[in-house]
């Protein structure tokens, strides 16, 4: 699952969440946005929040809600409970469960 932010179809940046049923990844990938974008649009859309250049944290709730009615495995509730646990077991999960701390990469292309 990938969350990206890029430039709208007003030239807003806007985050929105793409791959959905993939949950062996999950990473914020950034367009051609500045990182105070990133961190607007993240904001904006309620998915979380930008720490650094590197690191953000996604609101576990917010990204479930946007993602699961999208999604086509019909296992995606029984692996997206394995990927919030793996995640809780690697230390990327919040003490309260509610962030999931990812890696931000580049989204050149999106």
């Amino acid at each position: 699952m990938i969350v990206e932010v890029v430039t709208g179809a007003d030239e807003r940046p806007e985050a929105r969440v793409v791959d959905v049923d993939d949950l062996g990844r999950l990473h914020l990938a950034l367009g051609v946005v500045t990182d105070e974008e990133a961190a607007q649009a993240l904001e904006r859309a309620g998915l979380g929040r930008l720490q650094d250049a590197d690191t953000a944290f996604l609101d576990v709730a917010a990204l479930r809600a946007a993602a699961e009615p999208r999604a086509t495995a019909p296992d995606w509730v029984t692996r997206w409970d394995a990927m919030v646990a793996a995640a809780r077991a690697k230390g990327w999960l919040s003490a309260d469960g509610s962030a999931l701390q990812v890696h931000v990469e580049s989204a050149a292309g999106a």
